[in-house]
């Protein structure tokens, strides 16, 4: 029997609802219930949700402040490209605000604050990239909000100076939640030139529709305050600038599976069929279509055959190694870990890293394999029993562990689940 921990999509890429495990983040973002928002809005139409519609009203300065990010650019040798900054619709170089950072920290590639300071008074946007890497709040609830939607996150904080505006309108490949932290901006949306754009299809291909459609009549023309929060489905047209004052937002990218996605996964697969491997005749005209058509006809046949008997069990193992690296796990502390692994004895408690995504499965006759978000562990196949409940939380207590007969044994095994990352001191 499989056991499995991932959330697979919908129809269209989108969740049938969102997992309870994590809801509170959800919460934060969106002022409808989880199933409602699943069904009329992921994927489909933006939703406004108010401050005082959210179950939080102070706002989102928890997660992050106009102060952490004067820490994160002045105190913590932050790097490229964990900072981006445009001005007037265009990017800055990277070499007009960065440079080693003294004795002992020469790396080039360095944010220097006096230069961002430069930059910022100027009206130029600052784009703080990639903090669920960075900053502890946001690490956790990029986690927990990863695990109500079952897709993988990143967060960007944007730090707009009062009546500017970073970006010309554009649309995103990736889903967007908008929090508003501070100051007041002024947000124009409009419907999609492409729905459902995939990654490979940026609105830069498509400038002059997108410019021709932002003239046109908003479908949400909106100032966000401190504490709301604004969903937009991939596709959807936007701009934003700030008001009277500077203005600080956290976009939320939920980068979803689509259904081009087990296209992709069903060709890679294909190149198992000889019939699809086979070459074009001699002397094929490529440019002429009448030359070109019975190729094509005998590809599609070829393909369609094919497609009938591929194994569901193999698309899905490629989309697991697509997917499960895209969402890590829970931060874990390295030197702790290492100091539970030599106190580890039966009364020790252990649980599941929080986050983690696994599959364990039967390997041959005599062994499991424990699949995770960057390799497999192969166990003997006694310990499945005692692994499955330390995955599920049936059992915490390393002398509880079910299916090994000795104390000897379980130890063994929860030393190497600790020294892997699975679990964690409780």
């Amino acid at each position: 029997m499989v056991m499995t921990r991932i959330d697979p999509p919908g129809g269209h890429g989108r969740p049938a609802a969102p997992s309870t495990t994590g809801s509170t983040a959800l919460a934060r973002c969106v002022a409808v219930e989880p199933a409602k928002f699943a069904a009329a809005h992921w994927g489909q139409t933006p939703l406004l949700s108010r401050a005082d519609e959210l179950p939080d009203p102070s706002g989102f300065t928890d997660l992050f402040s106009p102060a952490d990010a004067d820490e994160l650019l002045s105190r913590r040798g932050l790097r490229t490209p964990f900072l981006r900054i445009a001005r007037d619709g265009e990017l800055v170089p990277p070499g007009r605000w960065t440079g080693g950072g003294g004795a002992g920290a020469e790396i080039g590639d360095q944010v220097l604050d006096e230069r961002v300071l430069e930059q910022y008074a100027a009206g130029a946007t600052l784009v703080l990239q990639g903090l669920h890497r960075t900053w502890p709040p946001l690490i956790d609830f990029a986690r927990d909000l990863g695990l109500a939607l079952g897709q993988p996150l990143q967060v960007n904080a944007y730090l707009t100076p009062a009546g500017n505006q970073g970006f010309a309108t554009h649309y995103d490949t990736h889903d967007v939640f908008v929090l508003q932290v501070d100051g007041r901006k002024h947000w124009r949306i409009h419907p999609p030139v492409l729905p459902d754009p995939l990654e490979k299809q940026p609105w830069g291909g498509r400038a002059d529709e997108v410019a021709a459609t932002a003239q046109g009549p908003a479908a949400l023309d909106v100032v966000l305050a401190p504490g709301d929060a604004l969903y937009l489905p991939r596709g959807w047209l936007h701009s934003a600038q700030a008001q009277e004052y500077s203005s600080l937002h956290l976009t939320v990218g939920v980068r979803a599976l689509t259904r081009y996605a087990l296209v992709e996964e069903l060709l890679a697969l294909a190149v198992e069929d000889r019939r699809l491997r086979a070459g074009l005749p001699l002397g094929t005209d490529v440019a002429d279509p009448d030359a070109i058509e019975p190729e094509l006809t005998e590809t599609v046949e070829a393909l369609r055959d094919w497609l009938l008997r591929v194994d569901p069990a193999a698309v899905a193992a490629g989309l697991r190694r697509r997917a499960w690296p895209a969402a890590r796990p829970a931060p874990i502390r390295p030197l702790a870990q290492a100091a539970a692994i030599e106190t580890l004895n039966a009364d020790s408690r252990l649980t599941l890293r929080p986050g983690l995504r696994w599959q364990l499965a039967p390997e041959g006759a005599d062994r499991v394999v424990l699949r995770l978000f960057d390799r497999s562990v192969t166990l003997p196949a006694q310990c499945e029993a005692a692994v499955r409940a330390l995955l599920t939380g049936t059992v915490g207590r390393v002398g509880d562990l079910p299916g090994l007969a000795e104390d000897a044994d379980r130890l063994v095994l929860a030393r190497r689940l600790l020294r892997e990352a699975v679990v964690v001191p409780a």
